[in-house]
């Protein structure tokens, strides 16, 4: 019999949900832990507008009293009016090495997506595709960017040994911010040449407007890719309420061809980068130092999480260096304002001509993350 007892998460059980990474990534030098603040919100119905359209449930895995793994169960219903799969997610998946302990837990998510009416689980995925995905199976070497996860080399075989199988891995490119590569610098002279062609950062002053724009764009150029599911009106308001505190505007662009937005690409500083030594908390002493690291002191890396064409201009000869001037606008924007390094973030494994635009512009993969699905009906 398991003497692993598993606990529905609500009220003051979200902080064994939160502190139990520091059990299962102990001595682990590259783990950066979020600010609890995020995770928070990133689970509350009343924070996150995922929940608008989703629903999930929250467990943690104890033995003897000692809280020794997480994870979670979501629904998202824009995912199933737009594929009718009958699929499920189990996500922040964080526990110690044992096959006990993560049998339970996946079991204790499999059995909350039975009960929606589920019939696959797919994971991990912290709440839906447009959130954390993937199990980290190659990169343990380097700490995670914002908004990306990070595992411990058990956890994927522990998700395996729970009868999941591969659905796809997704790759994380890391890019030093330097001299361009001569095929970048053609393309974006290239496209700066053509009178049509505008190009911008987004603007503070209107933000709301710039990041609906963003979202259409991206919406329509990424709109065929794997699960995509696009970002409702509310997550595109809570994304524009959270670039105010964070967000760079040299290290973003929203370019027009002939008045109409046509391709966009949106950075955003690591904040891993200014929090390793937070331990996920802002206070007392923790927002004064990350307000003076972020406005002061300034971040070294970004991530690139926007990068979109709009599909009308995709397959236009003479626009076909869009993604390239795009790239070169944000690293030439990122080394005047002092940036370093960055990563592109994610892919997918199998789309050929996305990555080998990437590779073009001078990033190299460094971090493969895997996604499983296990039938469970």
């Amino acid at each position: 019999m398991s003497n692993v007892e598993i606990r529905r998460v609500r009220g003051r059980g979200l902080r064994d949900f939160l502190d139990v990474v520091a059990t299962v990534y102990d001595g682990d030098p590259h783990y950066v832990r979020p600010l609890d603040r995020d995770v928070s919100d990133r689970v509350s119905p009343r924070a996150n507008p995922f929940f608008e359209h989703g629903d999930a449930a929250l467990f943690t895995a104890h033995r003897r009293g000692r809280c020794v793994g997480r994870i979670s169960a979501s629904i998202d219903r824009g995912h199933l009016r737009r594929y009718h799969d009958r699929t499920g997610f189990f996500g922040f998946f964080d526990t110690i090495d044992d096959r006990d302990v993560s049998r339970t837990l996946l079991a204790r998510a499999e059995s909350w997506l039975r009960e929606q009416g589920m019939t696959e689980s797919r994971g991990p995925i912290s709440l839906n595709i447009n959130e954390e995905v993937g199990c980290l199976v190659d990169g343990f070497d380097a700490p995670p960017y914002l908004l990306m996860p990070h595992h411990r080399p058990h956890q994927a075989a522990l998700i395996e040994d729970g009868g999941y199988a591969k659905t796809k891995d997704v790759i994380a490119w890391r890019y030093t911010v330097d001299d361009l590569p001569p095929r970048v610098r053609r393309a974006h002279a290239d496209i700066a040449a053509l009178p049509e062609v505008a190009s911008r950062p987004v603007s503070y002053a209107n933000m709301d407007a710039d990041v609906a724009t963003i979202m259409d764009v991206f919406n329509d150029g990424w709109s065929d890719n794997w699960s995509f599911v696009p970002l409702t009106t509310s997550e595109m308001r809570k994304m524009a309420q959270d670039f105010r505190l964070i967000l760079i505007p040299e290290i973003t662009r929203i370019t027009t061809i002939g008045g109409e937005p046509a391709a966009v690409a949106v950075a955003i500083p690591n904040l891993n980068e200014l929090v390793r030594d937070l331990d996920g908390k802002l206070f007392p002493l923790g927002l004064p130092k990350l307000l003076w690291r972020l406005k002061v002191k300034k971040p070294t890396t970004a991530r690139v999480i926007i990068l979109g064409i709009r599909k009308k201009f995709q397959h236009v000869r003479k626009y076909a260096g869009l993604s390239a001037y795009l790239y070169a606008e944000l690293n030439l924007s990122g080394r005047a304002i002092g940036m370093k390094a960055g990563e592109f973030g994610w892919t997918l494994e199998d789309n050929g001509l996305i990555n080998a635009g990437i590779r073009v512009m001078g990033a190299k993969p460094y971090k493969t993350y895997r996604i499983f699905t296990k039938h469970i009906a």
